[in-house]
């Protein structure tokens, strides 16, 4: 009988940048539940996480799993809901954006894997060129993947 590999996780940041004001923003677990921001401490926007990691895909390419992973293997993301779809009745934007886990590079995944404190940090421009919040597929250029150590 074989021996399960143990399941790994990942821990994730995500701070909205320069989000439009007077918007709310909450990333979406499974399908309908949210995950509020933490406390703000500046202008940006930051959520903690964590995604598990399954069996590399048929591409050798890296299988995020878990609550926060949404989509086909092939092609997973993370939401990040603002406006009404963040919970915020009164807004007049209901916008959802997808942050797509296939271009974090692999580099920074295996330096997060390799360091206990290590951290995947998305850095987003939270506000679109029509002044509302980022929404759609977030483009290459909207997105800074980097690794980080965990702030306490």
């Amino acid at each position: 009988m074989r021996k399960a590999k143990p399941v790994q996780s990942i821990r994730m940041r995500i701070l909205v940048v320069d989000p439009p004001s007077g918007v709310q923003f909450a990333v979406q677990r499974g399908r309908s539940e949210l995950l509020e921001p933490l406390p703000e401490q500046h202008a940006d926007i930051q959520f903690e996480l964590s995604l598990r990691l399954g069996s590399p895909l048929l591409d050798e390419s890296v299988n995020f799993l878990g609550e926060f992973a949404q989509g086909p293997s092939s092609d997973r993301f993370i939401y990040i809901n603002s406006g009404t779809l963040a919970g915020q009745a009164n807004s007049g934007w209901t916008r959802r954006a997808k942050l797509k886990l296939a271009s974090i590079p692999r580099q920074i995944v295996e330096a997060a894997l390799s360091t206990p404190e290590g951290v995947i940090e998305a850095r987003v421009v939270g506000t679109m060129a029509d002044g509302g919040p980022v929404c759609a597929s977030v483009q290459p250029h909207a997105v800074v993947w980097s690794f980080a150590p965990d702030v306490v």
